[in-house]
């Protein structure tokens, strides 16, 4: 692994080298104090983790981060500051963790857990947003017949729960027919959807009443759904494509963007 020091503060840029080569002993680790040293070190180099003061003399770390993230998208970010005020600021630009100084080697070995592979899932059922949209269960992907019945789904699990009328999904599931009446095959979608969910085995996550139709979050684990709880390895994965196969989706992407 190879990473990024940079602090304008000599002896807390000393500390924290010294921290990570203790946390992880096989790292190489490359400093820079000023902003200009960073975007250096970045033309030349690849890292696998930045670790960033968030004022640093006259260059900004959040603007630093944006930097890396242009250059090297994989890269993780992690900000190292005395100042509390830049925390929702630090996980808006889908930094993987936030430290206060001073920084101990404990605390740092914790944020490097989110490097290594993820948990296994404690759930059968998974939905990925980011970069598409699909199901999984028991890691399996789940095939639809009909795209329209996976858009039905994807639309109820982008409201998080809340329930939906069939007017008000039929509004988006046919934004360009002018109008026309499509209760009839709508009928058909959401038959075909609990179909496809049932032969799956993943019929539970799905919640029908008189005219009402929503998902149940507590049934099946999302990445979005992770990302907006704050879990930094779902902040990390997000590239600024939520869902891009649906152009409705725009308007929640503006929940994973920084103001």
């Amino acid at each position: 692994m190879r990473f990024l020091v940079a602090d304008d503060e000599q002896f807390a840029l000393k500390d924290l080298t010294e921290a990570l080569e203790e946390a992880q002993p096989d790292a190489e680790v490359l400093t820079a104090a000023t902003g200009k040293g960073v975007v250096s070190l970045a033309e030349e180099n690849t890292f696998d983790v930045a670790f960033l003061d968030i004022e640093m003399g006259s260059s900004n770390g959040l603007d630093l981060a944006i930097l890396l993230k242009e250059k090297q998208p994989d890269i993780h970010i992690i900000f190292v500051t005395s100042y509390e005020k830049y925390a929702v600021d630090a996980f808006s630009i889908h930094a993987t963790g936030y430290l206060m100084k001073p920084v101990s080697v404990k605390e740092l070995k914790r944020e490097l857990t989110f490097l290594y592979p993820e948990k296994p899932s404690t759930s059968r059922i998974r939905i990925q947003t980011f970069g598409g949209f699909d199901i999984f269960v028991d890691g399996e992907l789940v095939s639809f017949r009909r795209n329209k019945s996976k858009e039905l789904l994807a639309i109820l699990v982008d409201r998080h729960g809340s329930s939906m009328t069939t007017k008000e999904i039929c509004a988006i599931l046919f934004e360009d027919e002018n109008g026309k009446s499509q209760s009839g095959y709508f009928r058909t979608l959401v038959a075909d959807l609990h179909k496809t969910l049932q032969q799956a085995g993943a019929e539970q996550i799905l919640v029908r009443g008189r005219n009402q139709f929503a998902v149940n979050p507590e049934t099946f684990e999302c990445d979005a759904y992770q990302f907006l709880e704050g879990d930094p390895v779902a902040i990390n994965k997000y590239r600024g494509n939520y869902m891009i196969c649906y152009s409705w989706a725009e308007y929640s992407a503006g929940a994973f963007k920084r103001d």
